[in-house]
């Protein structure tokens, strides 16, 4: 049972990024269960369609979609034209994977800087643009990782990009503050996703409960109450703030569950990895 009540963000027009999937579309589909009006983009338009199509059809509302590769700023642009003017952004999308960081190429640094950061970045900064130009006010809530607070081996380029998402909502939650524009972030521990597992586990069937003190992984509705919590009223004197939401795992420093092995891994188990690793 959630103490939100039903009616929390009634009236709220919220856009998800990477909202087809994962913990995008848990969030969009709690926000849509609290009044709220949704939009979810992406880059694959088939996934978007079908996500907007099952929460449609069991919330009865229209969740609208909008394909957008985030990397491309004159499509970021377009993509917050076409979805009309918002409340609440949500900078889900993300993109990570495991790799040692001397042999990436760049390439394959941009596409996690381009999407991660560039991404979101665009996204914050068009979305403020227009409340400000209109007078009114916003919320940006962004989802990083404990690596942004502490670093990732192995997972390098996706926490420079988390850490620069955290100075972004420190610095325009001063910046904008008189806008009444208010930025705030999640940092979420293990809160197992399809995708992070084949990415982002160096053991995929080990227990992703490990190092946790509680015990536990966190479920899909525990973040997406807190992320309905911070973006709705409730929160409204909180800003320039990112909530960890670990189950006490920081406080280990885990800030990736298995490193340890990752640091003594030679070419048979990196070739491993890559083979179970989804093509990007």
């Amino acid at each position: 049972m959630s103490g939100l009540a039903p009616d929390l963000l009634a009236g709220r027009r919220i856009l998800v990024t990477g909202g087809g999937t994962g913990l995008g579309r848990a969030m969009g589909e709690r926000f849509l269960e609290l009044g709220a009006g949704l939009a979810i983009c992406g880059r694959r338009a088939e996934v978007l369609e079908e996500a907007a199509a099952e929460l449609g059809a069991r919330h009865g509302t229209r969740v609208v979609t909008a394909a957008c590769d985030l990397r491309d700023p004159a499509a970021v642009e377009a993509m917050l034209d076409a979805v009309g003017p918002l409340d609440v952004l949500v900078n889900n999308a993300a993109a990570n994977f495991l790799a040692r960081t001397h042999l990436l190429s760049a390439r394959a640094l941009d596409a996690v800087l381009g999407t991660t950061l560039h991404g979101a970045a665009y996204a914050t900064i068009g979305c403020g643009r227009r409340w400000i130009e209109q007078r009114r006010g916003g919320v940006v809530l962004s989802v990083l990782t404990l690596s942004a607070l502490q670093g990732g081996a192995f997972t390098a380029p996706s926490a420079m990009a988390k850490a620069g998402l955290l100075a972004m909502t420190r610095s325009l939650a001063v910046e904008w503050g008189r806008h009444g524009i208010r930025l705030v972030a999640i940092a979420p521990g293990s809160f197992p996703t399809e995708a992070a597992t084949a990415r982002l586990r160096a053991d995929p069937d080990g227990d992703p409960a490990r190092g946790v003190p509680l015990g536990r992984t966190g479920t899909q509705r525990e973040l997406a109450d807190l992320a309905a919590f911070l973006v709705s009223d409730l929160a409204a004197y909180i800003t320039g703030e990112c909530v960890v939401v670990d189950g006490g795992r920081r406080l280990l420093g885990g800030a990736r569950a298995g490193a340890e092995e990752m640091l003594g891994w030679g070419e048979a188990e990196w070739a491993r990895q890559r083979a179970r690793t989804p093509a990007r």
